[in-house]
């Protein structure tokens, strides 16, 4: 599927010079001519980038970026034949990828799209997406553990310790992988500091801590899928 760029001018012949060379670069291109008709096409179609220039009726290029911007995450380009330092100033403030002066040539527009895509798409892979198994919820990015719907409290470690169990399910996980990943070199003679956090981890879990399978003389395993019995803790 094509990515979406949403172009915004009130001039029809920039509109067209610039849908040209992005077809041919391979993008799909919405246009606009009013900063208000930039806003409703950019729900409507959810783009991926928008070029936007400053000056435009019912709505300006700032103004249309800020209103899109309460509700969605898409990068912008800004176009304007004002060349003051506080135009661009304010461009970058209101959340602006970059900023193409009038006249501009066509060829280096293509290359900013490029390289405002490329950095946004890598910015997306590398976010931290939610972790689910069955009832069990971890938001990465806010840090924060539920079990069915209720946050849970617990600390760093116990936190790190079912991320690291979660993450690697099926495998059986020595005790000394364990303890070196989550405390470090050291803790290979104390691993009693393990099993508490397991004991700890399985009453925060409740109804999903079997899902945590101590495998004798070797470690833990997080299974793929919790076991029909309870098992004893």
């Amino acid at each position: 599927m094509a990515i979406k760029i949403l172009v915004a001018d009130d001039e029809a012949k920039i509109r067209k010079l610039v849908r040209k060379y992005a077809e041919h670069e391979g993008y799909e291109v919405i246009e606009a001519e009013d900063g208000q008709e930039a806003y409703e096409k950019c729900m409507a179609e959810d783009p991926q980038l928008l070029i936007l220039d400053v000056m435009m009726p019912r709505l300006d290029g700032f103004a249309a970026y800020q209103k899109i911007r309460q509700t969605k995450d898409v990068p912008c380009i800004f176009l304007t034949a004002l060349n003051e330092e506080y135009n661009r100033i304010y461009g970058f403030d209101v959340g602006a990828d970059d900023y193409v002066s009038k006249p501009f040539s066509t060829n280096e527009l293509m290359k900013r799209v490029n390289v405002v895509l490329k950095r946004n798409l890598q910015s997306t892979a590398d976010r931290k997406e939610k972790i689910e198994v069955e009832g069990i919820v971890i938001d990465e990015e806010a840090h924060i553990v539920t079990v069915d719907g209720e946050v849970k409290t617990m600390s760093l470690k116990e936190y790190e310790l079912l991320l690291y169990l979660i993450k690697n399910p099926g495998i059986a996980l020595t005790r000394e992988n364990i303890l070196e990943k989550i405390w470090g070199y050291g803790y290979f003679k104390d691993d009693r500091t393990l099993d508490t956090h397991i004991k700890l981890l399985r009453k925060t879990l409740g109804p999903y801590a079997t899902y945590i399978t101590t495998i004798r003389g070797v470690g833990y395993r997080f299974e793929k899928q919790r076991p029909q019995e309870e098992k004893k803790l």
